[in-house]
C-alpha cells in the first residue's frame, strides 16, 4: 500500500489533514504546514497548525482522560498497549513506507522504525507488571515504610523528523503504562507520520471505549511547542532534537520547576585499534556514517584510527563508498536516500566548505546529485574527509553523511579525542584487545551514555536506556528503568502501634 493510499484508508484527506486530538478534527486555524516528500519533491498533504484555543481544547481533553486512565490498573493499561502493538504489526508495511516517503530514510530503516514501535509495546506490556517500589525497615516500632510510584499526569513529547514515529513511541508507550496521558508535538517536517500513528492508536481506544485524550497531538513550529513547555499543567516535557532546541526547552521548563527529559545531539566516534577486524570496522563505520543519510543522533561522525592502520582503513573506506547506491529510498536496492530538505543540503555543503577551509583533504568527494531520480534536490553524496578533532566544524554536529577520519598513537590519546567534543551520546571501539576494550568501558574511558565494543555507534536496541551526557542532555528514554522519569515517587509510612513515636528519638510530650 502506497503512503497516500494508506493515509486515505485511515480517513485522512490528502489536502487538509486537520489538527487532531484523536478522531475529531479541530477547526479554526487558517495556517497550515505542507508536507513535501524529499524523495520526489511531491506534496503529500497539508496539516493545519494548532491555535491557542485548540491547544486549550487538547489540554482539557487530556486532563479529563487522565482521570480515567490513572485509575485503570497498570496491567490493564499494558493490555491496551499490547493491542496497539498488534495494530502496528498489521500496518507495519504501509506505516514503514510512509516513514520512508515523508522522511526520506531507506525502506528497510522505515520498517525498522515501526519494528521499534512494536518492540517497545512488548517491553511496556511486561513493564506494566513491574512498576516496583521498595520496602524499608523503620527505626520506629510497629511502623512500616515503603515507596510507591504514581503517574505524573500529562507528558508532553516533542520529537524530531529523523525518527518520526519510533522516538514518540519510546516515550508514549512507557508513559501510558505508567498511567500518564500524552500530548505529542511532532516535527513540522514529518507531520503526517504523527497523524497516522495517532489514528491507529485511536482505533484501539475506541474499541476499548476509552477516552481519546489518552493520546493527543498538536501541530506546528516551535511556537506551538512553547505553549507546552511553558504550561504548568504539563509536568514533564520529553524533547528530542538539537542541542540548541534542548537548551531552550530545558530552561523554559525549569523556570516553572517542571521536569524535562532531553535527548539531544551527538558527535559520535569509533576508535579503530591495531587489533581491529577490518571487515567489522567497515560494516560498523559505513552504516553508522551513511544510514539515514547521516541524519541520526547516533550517526558516526568521527573515525579515530591508529596510525598503523590508518592508510588501510582510509583506502578500504574509499572502496566501500564506491559501492553505495543513492536514490529512491522505497527501492530496497538503494542504501542512501535524500536529506530531509534543501536547508539540510545547504548545511551539508557549508560543512564541506568549512572542512576544506580548515585544511582538510577529501578522501571521498561530496556533492549534490542531479538528473533523473534526483529532482527533489535533496540527494547528496556521502563523503569522507581527513580532519583534526579540534577543528570547529568537527566539534559541531552536522546532520549529513560527512565522516571525519583522523589518527592517534596511544589508546589514551584516542579516548581523549573521543571525549573531546561537547556532545556525549554514542561511542564505539573496534578491538580484539581485552584490555583496550575494558579501558574504553571503564570510568576513565568513554564519557558517553552509550559505549560499544566491536559494533558501531548507531542502531541501539530498545531494552537499554537511550541517551547521553554533556550537551546531549542527560535524559534517558526507552528501556531499563527509564520509566521512573514518567512517574512521581512517594514514600509512605504506616503506624500500626498505639502510640506516636518520633524519628531520631525526639520526645514531644504534652
Amino acid at each position: 500500500m502506497q503512503p497516500k493510499e494508506f493515509l486515505r484508508k485511515l480517513g485522512l484527506k490528502a489536502k487538509n489533514a486537520g489538527t487532531w486530538t484523536g478522531q475529531q478534527s479541530l477547526t479554526g486555524s487558517a495556517r497550515s504546514i505542507q508536507s513535501y516528500s524529499p524523495v520526489d519533491g511531491q506534496l503529500i498533504g497539508s496539516v493545519t497548525t494548532t491555535t491557542r484555543d485548540q491547544y486549550e481544547q487538547v489540554i482539557t481533553c487530556a486532563q479529563e482522560a487522565f482521570k480515567v486512565w490513572r485509575d485503570m490498573p497498570a496491567p490493564k493499561r499494558g493490555e491496551i498497549v499490547r493491542q496497539y502493538g498488534d495494530v502496528l504489526r498489521q500496518y507495519k508495511d504501509p506505516l514503514g513506507r510512509l516513514v520512508s516517503y515523508e522522511m526520506g530514510k531507506s525502506l528497510q530503516e522505515g520498517y525498522g522504525e515501526v519494528q521499534e514501535m512494536i518492540d517497545i509495546c512488548d517491553f511496556a506490556v511486561g513493564l506494566s507488571r513491574q512498576l516496583y517500589g521498595l520496602t524499608m525497615h523503620s527505626e520506629r516500632p510497629a511502623h512500616r515504610m515503603y515507596e510507591q510510584w504514581h503517574p505524573l499526569g500529562i507528558v508532553g513529547i516533542i520529537s524530531a523528523f529523523n525518527f518520526p514515529v519510533a522516538v514518540w513511541s519510546w516515550n508514549a508507550c512507557i508513559a501510558w503504562v505508567c498511567g500518564d496521558v500524552c500530548v505529542w508535538k511532532a516535527s513540522e517536517k514529518t507531520p503526517l507520520c504523527s497523524i497516522a500513528c495517532q489514528l491507529l492508536f485511536q482505533k484501539v481506544l475506541k474499541a476499548n471505549n476509552l477516552p481519546e485524550g489518552i493520546s493527543c497531538i498538536i501541530n506546528g513550529d516551535y511556537k506551538v511547542g512553547e505553549m507546552m513547555t511553558k504550561d504548568g499543567r504539563v509536568p514533564l516535557v520529553s524533547a528530542t532534537g538539537s542541542t540548541r532546541m534542548g537548551k531552550t526547552v530545558g530552561k523554559t521548563v525549569a523556570e516553572r520547576l517542571g521536569r524535562s527529559l532531553l535527548e539531544l545531539g551527538g558527535n559520535n566516534a569509533i576508535i579503530v585499534t591495531p587489533s581491529a577486524d577490518l571487515k567489522i570496522v567497515l560494516t560498523g563505520a559505513v552504516f553508522g556514517a551513511v544510514g539515514t543519510a547521516g541524519q541520526r543522533c547516533t550517526t558516526t561522525r568521527r573515525l579515530i584510527v591508529h596510525s598503523s592502520m590508518y592508510n588501510d582503513v582510509k583506502n578500504a573506506l574509499a572502496g566501500a563508498y564506491k559501492q553505495l547506491r543513492i536514490g529512491d529510498p522505497l527501492d530496497a536496492n538503494n542504501h542512501v536516500g535524500p536529506l530531509i530538505d534543501k536547508g539540510a543540503v545547504q548545511n551539508y555543503l557549508n560543512a564541506i566548505e568549512a572542512v576544506k577551509k580548515a585544511g582538510g583533504t577529501m578522501v571521498v568527494d561530496g556533492g549534490v546529485l542531479e538528473g533523473p531520480g534526483y529532482e527533489s534536490g535533496c540527494y547528496v553524496k556521502p563523503c569522507v574527509a581527513e580532519a583534526q578533532n579540534s577543528w570547529d566544524i568537527v566539534q559541531h554536529e552536522t546532520f549529513a553523511p560527512i565522516l571525519y577520519i583522523m589518527k592517534y598513537d596511544t589508546i589514551e590519546e584516542a579516548i581523549a579525542m573521543q571525549n573531546g567534543v561537547p556532545q556525549g551520546l554514542s561511542s564505539a571501539i573496534m578491538t580484539g584487545n581485552l584490555r583496550e576494550a575494558e579501558r574504553f568501558l571503564s570510568v576513565a574511558g568513554s564519557d558517553c551514555g552509550i559505549a560499544n565494543v566491536n559494533i558501531g555507534t548507531s542502531g541501539a536496541e530498545i531494552g537499554g536506556a537511550f541517551g547521553g551526557e554533556k550537551e546531549t542532555g542527560g535524559g534517558r528514554e526507552s528501556g531499563s528503568d527509564s520509566w521512573k522519569a514518567y512517574m512521581r515517587r512517594q514514600t509512605n509510612t504506616i503506624n500500626y502501634s498505639e502510640s506516636v513515636p518520633l524519628a531520631q528519638g525526639i520526645k514531644f510530650d504534652f
